[in-house]
C-alpha cells in the first residue's frame, strides 16, 4: 500500500468497537474457534452469534446479559458457501471476521438501534446522506415491523423514503423452520460518488460502486411453532434478544475509503505479496491475473487460521474443505505462472498481519509454513498431469459436438489427482465447458458405497445387544484400572454370538461384563487388557482382550476354560500384570515421544494415531518427508534424558477450559467431554488421555526407536520399543551384527569397512556382467548383430519415405532396450524402430522416432496399441516412449504390429 499512512486501520477499527459496547457494559469476548465446539450441526462458525447459540436458546447460562465480539467467521459450506465469488465481487470472503453486540433477555430495539447509529456516525463519522437503513416491510401472514421503523425514524431523523421495507428473504431471522425467530434491520452505506435512493438493494457494480449492507440487527422476538395443519404460528418471546453482525471487511474499507476490501489494510499486503511473488503488477481490475491475485490472499488466511486450530488438509470432512480452498489458491498460482511452492509465504504475511489479534498464529507459525509448502508439493506433483488430462477430456467433449464434461471423469480427476470438483468446474467453465455434477455426485456415491462394503456386517444386531447388555449394567460400568489391577465384580450380562445368555459352560467363547472392573477396554490406541475371572466355584474364563464396544460398556472377550459361569456369579478379576505393565511403559514412553517430535521437527508433528501394546508402540504424525537419522538420535536422547528424571506421572481431573488454561495438548480428532483426565510428565509434556500410564518416567527404563515410514500423504509411522522389550531389541541387533562379522570374516570394530569393500566389489562385478550382456545384445544378437537385425526394415510407403523396424532382442536390461532401440533407429537413418523384449513374466517395449519423422510420427501416440496389445499401457516423449505388459506370448503379434499400423 505503498508505505502510506492508514486511517483508521482494522486493528482500531476492531478496538473501537469492543471499547464501544465494553463501556455500554458489554462483556468483551474473545472470538469462539472457527471449529464450534459441541455442535455437529456446524462444520465452521458462520456468524458471531454462533460461541452463543446455547445461551439464546436457553441450554447456557452466562454470569452476564451482554456481549461484544469480534468472531472468527468461515462461510465455505453449506447454504452459506461464498466461494465462488471470492476474488470476483469487491466483498465475498471465505474467511472474515464479524463484529456483534448481543443481548441476552436485556435490552431490545430501542438502544440497539441507538447503540449502532451512535458508533457509526458519532465515533466512527460516517457522513448520514450516505445510509439508508431497511426494515421488515411484512410477509407471508407476519405483520411489517413498524415498532422499528418509529424506532429508526426518532433515532435519525430519516423520512420514510431512506426507511426501506424488505421481505422475508432479506429482512427476518430464523433459526430454523421452528425456534426463535424475528425481524432484522439493515444499515446500508453508498459507495461513490452521490448517494442514489434510486438504486437501493441493487448490487454494486464491478467497480464496488453502490449501496452495501454494513450491520445487520436481529431483533429475536418470536417463537415459531408449527399448528395440527402444519402452518406456522408465532408465538411472542418471554424475553426477547438481540444478535448483531457487522463484517469488519467491510466497515474498514468504508473507514478506510476504499471499494474494494482487498484494498484495506487487513488484505491489501497480502494481495501485493501474492503479486510480488508471481512479479505481475496489480491493477484493482476485473482481469484474470487480478482475480487470481484475491483468491490467493482470501484462501491464505482460511488456511492460516484453519491449521492455527489444528485442522490439516485431507480427505474427509473439514479437512477436506481445507484442501479444496488450498488447492484452489494454488492452482491461481499456477494460473499466474509461479513455479514453485508459495502459498506458505502468503500465510506466513497472515501471521504477520494478524497475529498480534490472534496470537494461535504465531504459536502455530511453524507449523503453518511447514504444512502449507508439503500440501502444495504434493498438488504440484499431479497439478501438470492432471490439468492436461483435463485438456484431453476437454478436447474430446468438444470433438463430439458437446459441451458438458462427463460426470466420472470429473470424479477419476478427483480420486486420482486430488482436483476437487469446483476446481474442476472452474477450470472447465475458462474454456466454455460445463461439468456433469449429478454425475460427479453419482461416482462419488458409488465409490463410498463401495468402500463401506465391508462393513456393514449386521451392525445393527450387534449394537443391539450391546445396548442390551448396559441395560443390564443400569448404566456405565465402573472402571477402577487406573489404581487397581485386581478387583471384585458381578457379572450381569453374557454375549454368546449376538444374544445374550444366562450361562456359559467349559469351551464357550463369550463376552463377560462385570458391573466393576479392573480390566482397561481398547480405546485412544490402548489394547484391551488380558487376564483370567475365578468364581469361587472354580471355574475360570480366559480373558484374551477387553473391549469397548459402545460408550460405558468394557467388555471381557475370551473362553471359559473351567467349569460354568452365570449371571449374577461373584467373580474376582485378576489382570495380567506383565502384559499392562509393558504396556503402561509404552503409553507414557507415547506421550514423550511425541514431546521430543515436536522439539526436534517443530509443531507440525501432530498426532494422526497410535497402538500402545505390551511389545511395542506405533505412533503417526504429521509430516512431510521422512525422519532422518540425526532426527531419531535426538528424538531417542531427548526422551531418554526425560526417562532418567524418574518424575512423576501426575494426574488430573479438569474441565476442558481449566485443562486448555494448563496447555494441555488434545488430539483434534479424539471427541472430549466436558470433564477431561490429564496426564502430566514434566510440564513439558501435558496431554488429555484416558488411558493407563506409569507411575514415574523411571519406570520406563530404556526407549528405543525400530523403525521410520511413510503411511500417508503427509503422515509417517514411528514404531519403539520400552523397557526389557527395547533390551532384547539391542540384543538382536548384537546378534545379527556378529553373525555378519563372521561371514565378513572381521571383529566388530571394523565391520562397516568390510562390509562396504565387499558392497563395492560386488557393484564392479554386477556392472561388469551388465556390460558384457550390453555387447553381446548389441554385436552379437542371432549371431549377426545390428546389421542383422536392421534387415527386418521395411520402407514406410507413401510420401515422405522413412524405414521402419520391429524387431525381438534377448535382454533384461532397460538402459540396454533403449540403446540398441537408438542404435538401430540412427544405422537405418530416418525410422521409427520398435525393440521389444521379454524379463521374467513382463514384456518390455521401447519406440524411437528420428527427429525428420516428428512431422508425421510420435513415438507415445504410436506405442499405446502396441501396448494394449501385451496388456499394458504406454507413454513418453514424441521422439522416445516405453511401455510394459504382463501378457508375455503376444510380444510377437504387438511388434508386428507395427507394420500394419506404418509400413
Amino acid at each position: 500500500m505503498g508505505g502510506e499512512k492508514i486511517v483508521h486501520p482494522a486493528s482500531e477499527v476492531r478496538r473501537t468497537f469492543l471499547e464501544f459496547f465494553g463501556k455500554k457494559g458489554h462483556e468483551v469476548c474473545a472470538s469462539g474457534p472457527l471449529v464450534p465446539a459441541n455442535d455437529p450441526t456446524l462444520m465452521f462458525a458462520n456468524a458471531g452469534m454462533v460461541q452463543f447459540k446455547d445461551v439464546f436458546t436457553g441450554k447456557d447460562v452466562r454470569p452476564y446479559k451482554r456481549a461484544t465480539s469480534s468472531q472468527k467467521c468461515i462461510r465455505i459450506s453449506g447454504k452459506h458457501n461464498d466461494l465462488e465469488n471470492v476474488g470476483v465481487t469487491a466483498r465475498h470472503h471465505t474467511f472474515f471476521e464479524m463484529l456483534g453486540n448481543f443481548s441476552f433477555g436485556d435490552y431490545f430495539k430501542e438502544e440497539a438501534i441507538a447503540y449502532a447509529w451512535d458508533l457509526l456516525t458519532n465515533v466512527y463519522g460516517l457522513p448520514k446522506d450516505r445510509l439508508v437503513v431497511s426494515v421488515f416491510g411484512g410477509e407471508g401472514g407476519i405483520a411489517a415491523d413498524d415498532e422499528a421503523r418509529s424506532i429508526w425514524r426518532k433515532v435519525t431523523g430519516f423520512s420514510d423514503e431512506r426507511i426501506f421495507g424488505l421481505g422475508m428473504k432479506d429482512n427476518f431471522w430464523q433459526m430454523g423452520d421452528t425456534g426463535p425467530c424475528g425481524p432484522c434491520s439493515e444499515i446500508h452505506y453508498y459507495l461513490g460518488d452521490k448517494p442514489d435512493l434510486a438504486r437501493f438493494n441493487e448490487e454494486p457494480n464491478d467497480a464496488g460502486h453502490g449501496w452495501m449492507e454494513i450491520w445487520n440487527l436481529v431483533f429475536m422476538q418470536f417463537e415459531r411453532s408449527l399448528g395440527p395443519d402444519g402452518q406456522a404460528i408465532l408465538a411472542k418471546l418471554p424475553a426477547p434478544c438481540v444478535d448483531t453482525g457487522m463484517g469488519l471487511e467491510r466497515i474498514a474499507s468504508v473507514l478506510q475509503g476504499k471499494f474494494s476490501n482487498y484494498d484495506s489494510d487487513l488484505m491489501r499486503a497480502l494481495v501485493d505479496k501474492a503479486a510480488a511473488i508471481s512479479g505481475k503488477a496489480y491493477r484493482a481490475s476485473q482481469g484474470d491475473d487480478d482475480v487470481s491475485m484475491r483468491v490467493i490472499a482470501d484462501h491464505a488466511r482460511t488456511t492460516a487460521f484453519l491449521m492455527a486450530e489444528g485442522v490439516q488438509p485431507d480427505r474427509n470432512g473439514r479437512e477436506y474443505v481445507l484442501r479444496r480452498v488450498m488447492r484452489r489458491a494454488i492452482r491461481h498460482g499456477h494460473r499466474l505462472g509461479i513455479e514453485r511452492p508459495f502459498l506458505h509465504e502468503v500465510a506466513l504475511e497472515v501471521v504477520a498481519l494478524m497475529g498480534e489479534q490472534y496470537p494461535e498464529l504465531v504459536r502455530r507459525k511453524d507449523l503453518i509454513a511447514t504444512q502449507t509448502e508439503q500440501e502444495e508439493v504434493r498438488f504440484r506433483q499431479t497439478l501438470e498431469r492432471g490439468l492436461h488430462i483435463l485438456d484431453e477430456e476437454i478436447a474430446t467433449v468438444r470433438s463430439a459436438g458437446a459441451n458438458t464434461l462427463p460426470g466420472p471423469t470429473a470424479f477419476k480427476l478427483y480420486d486420482t489427482y486430488g482436483f476437487p470438483v469446483d476446481l474442476t468446474e472452474v477450470i472447465a467453465a475458462e474454456r466454455g465447458i460445463e461439468v456433469d455434477k449429478d454425475g460427479y455426485e453419482k461416482a462419488l456415491k458409488e465409490q463410498r458405497v463401495r468402500s463401506q462394503e465391508s462393513k456393514l456386517n449386521d451392525e445393527a444386531v450387534v449394537e443391539s445387544v450391546w445396548r442390551e447388555a448396559i441395560g443390564a449394567v443400569g448404566g456405565a460400568v465402573r472402571f477402577t484400572g487406573y489404581d487397581h489391577e485386581e478387583g471384585e465384580g458381578k457379572v450381569v450380562a453374557i454375549v454368546l454370538g449376538n444374544t445374550l445368555v444366562p450361562s456359559a459352560k467349559a469351551g464357550d467363547a463369550v463376552a463377560i461384563i462385570t458391573d466393576v472392573t479392573p480390566f482397561y477396554g481398547e480405546a485412544g490406541g490402548q489394547v484391551g487388557d488380558r487376564g483370567v475371572l475365578r468364581t469361587k466355584a472354580g471355574t475360570l474364563f480366559t480373558v484374551e482382550d477387553t473391549q469397548k464396544p459402545i460408550e460405558g460398556l468394557i467388555a471381557h472377550r475370551g473362553k471359559v476354560t473351567a467349569g460354568e459361569i452365570k449371571v449374577g456369579d461373584a467373580v474376582a478379576l485378576e489382570v495380567d500384570h506383565e502384559r499392562r505393565t509393558a504396556t503402561r511403559r509404552n503409553h507414557s514412553a507415547t506421550h514423550l515421544l511425541h514431546w521430543a517430535l515436536r522439539q526436534v521437527i517443530g509443531e507440525q508433528a501432530a498426532q494422526k494415531g497410535s497402538l500402545v501394546g505390551p511389545d511395542r508402540l506405533r505412533f503417526d504424525f504429521s509430516h512431510g518427508r521422512a525422519v532422518t537419522p540425526e532426527e531419531i538420535t535426538r528424538i531417542e536422547d531427548l526422551v531418554n534424558a526425560k526417562i532418567l528424571t524418574d518424575a512423576p506421572v501426575e494426574t488430573e481431573i479438569l474441565s476442558m477450559e481449566q485443562a486448555r488454561a494448563k496447555g494441555a495438548i488434545a488430539i483434534f480428532e479424539e471427541k472430549y467431554g466436558d470433564v477431561v483426565r490429564v496426564l502430566t510428565m514434566t510440564r513439558d509434556s501435558v496431554e488429555l488421555c484416558g488411558g493407563t500410564h506409569a507411575h514415574a518416567l523411571g519406570e520406563i527404563g530404556l526407549f528405543k526407536i525400530l523403525s521410520e515410514g511413510g503411511v500417508a500423504a503427509g503422515v509417517r509411522r514411528l514404531e519403539a520399543a520400552t523397557g526389557l522389550n527395547a533390551l532384547a531389541q539391542f540384543r538382536q541387533m548384537e546378534k545379527t551384527l556378529r553373525t555378519v562379522a563372521d561371514f565378513a570374516r572381521s571383529g566388530l570394530s571394523d565391520v562397516a569397512d568390510k562390509v562396504e569393500k565387499l558392497a563395492a566389489h560386488e557393484r564392479q562385478l554386477q556392472k561388469e556382467v551388465q556390460d558384457l550382456k550390453r555387447k553381446i545384445a548389441t554385436g552379437g544378437a542371432s549371431g549377426g548383430g545390428l546389421d542383422e537385425l536392421t534387415r527386418s526394415a521395411r520402407d514406410i510407403a507413401g510420401k515422405g519415405g522413412g524405414k521402419v523396424l520391429a524387431v525381438k532382442v534377448d535382454t533384461d536390461d532397460p538402459a540396454t532396450l533403449r540403446e540398441m532401440a537408438e542404435k538401430l533407429r540412427d544405422k537405418l537413418g530416418e525410422a521409427v524402430v520398435l525393440v521389444g523384449a521379454v524379463s521374467g513374466p513382463k514384456a518390455s517395449l521401447v519406440l524411437t522416432v528420428s527427429k525428420s519423422l516428428l512431422g508425421r510420427y510420435k513415438a507415445g501416440e504410436l506405442i499405446r496399441p502396441v501396448a494394449e496389445i501385451v496388456g499394458g499401457k504406454g507413454g513418453g516423449r514424441p521422439d522416445m516412449a516405453q511401455a510394459g505388459g504382463t501378457v508375455t506370448d503376444k510380444l510377437d503379434e504387438a511388434l508386428s504390429s507395427l507394420y500394419t499400423a506404418i509400413a
